[in-house]
């Protein structure tokens, strides 16, 4: 049966969503109706909302969701209902990649998690004047208080797991641990340099671990690293501004002879190359563990507040912004 509910609607680039009502259709038999009861805001999000990234209009945004599972499609095993679940990016599960364990780098992951659509092309949600409207972003839209989700986006976790605490490890979070823990493969660093515009920032990257901190905007930032590390430079870094999250086509450029004579790598990193069955309860974990502070990276508003919600995070006073809908 149908379902109908309340969602931010984004009707056109560079326009403010709306809280709407609008009608679900039936899941089908690999998909999962989820009730969200918390959502994390991403930079991504702004992306297809200010036409950076690909988007089609009207759509239900957002990739960071966490709820419970109402229904589940006949070929759905891995859950069940009542379950509690984490919802991150969707992947088909049966390319080379998805075998080898790096569902990130999926061979549809673009169609998957960018098309807005089932693979049929048909459209899972409507408006209520009967207009469609694209879902299926990152197989999930979680702007919305219940959503259809595509198996494959679904975690499943421990039923005293905090939705509200852990919503942004579908995309955000599990993003950022990845490329240090997966990519770069690395535990137990000695010396951590932070790097960031916003001295508050770097305080609290202080706070969760850095040895030192070293703020973007000075004139000798190259410097002030090569004091801490030596001349040759640090081991590992993790690029968060040279590329982000552009449009398709945008090129990067790299000093060919420094990469040869000094062996340098340049790797790219989608999701933290997270197999996120495995890596979001593994993060979940760490925090019990006292080893993942993300309290402390978390603030938390209401639904109805979306608008300075995004606002504060676009500004930097946000460090990850959650939505709240219970």
């Amino acid at each position: 049966m149908a379902v109908k509910t309340q969602a931010l609607v984004s009707r056109e680039v560079n326009v403010p969503p709306k809280l709407e009502e609008i009608t679900l259709d039936d899941i089908r038999a690999d998909e999962v109706l989820v009730e969200i009861h918390a959502t994390g805001i991403c930079h991504t999000d702004f992306s297809c909302m200010n036409g950076t990234l690909p988007a089609a209009f009207p759509s239900v945004l957002g990739h960071e969701g966490a709820g419970v599972v109402l229904e589940v499609g006949e070929k759905v095993k891995h859950v069940r209902k009542n379950d509690k679940v984490l919802l991150s990016f969707d992947h088909c599960g049966a390319c080379s990649q998805c075998d080898k364990g790096h569902p990130a780098y999926c061979s549809e992951w673009v169609t998957r998690n960018f098309g807005q659509k089932r693979s049929d092309g048909s459209l899972t949600l409507a408006d209520a004047n009967g207009a469609k409207v694209h879902g299926n972003f990152f197989g999930q839209s979680s702007f919305a208080r219940h959503t259809i989700v595509s198996s494959a986006s679904v975690v499943k976790v421990p039923s005293d797991t905090r939705l509200d605490l852990f919503s942004p490890l579908g995309c955000g979070i599990q993003t950022g641990a990845g490329a240090i823990l997966n990519t770069l493969d690395l535990r137990n660093a000695k010396t951590i340099i932070a790097i960031d515009l916003q001295p508050q920032r770097l305080e609290l990257a202080k706070k969760l671990g850095a040895t030192h901190a070293v703020l973007g905007s000075d004139t000798d930032v190259v410097a002030q690293i090569q004091k801490i590390s030596g001349s040759n430079g640090v081991d590992n870094s993790v690029d968060c501004a040279t590329v982000g999250a552009p449009t398709p086509g945008v090129r990067a450029g790299v000093d060919v002879f420094s990469h040869l004579v000094m062996g340098r790598q340049y790797l790219g990193c989608c999701e933290g190359d997270s197999d996120t069955q495995k890596f979001l309860p593994y993060l979940i974990e760490q925090h019990a563990r006292g080893q993942f502070p993300l309290d402390q990276m978390v603030t938390y508003y209401r639904v109805n507040e979306f608008e300075r919600t995004f606002k504060d995070v676009k500004e930097g006073k946000a460090l990850k912004a959650v939505l709240l809908r219970t």
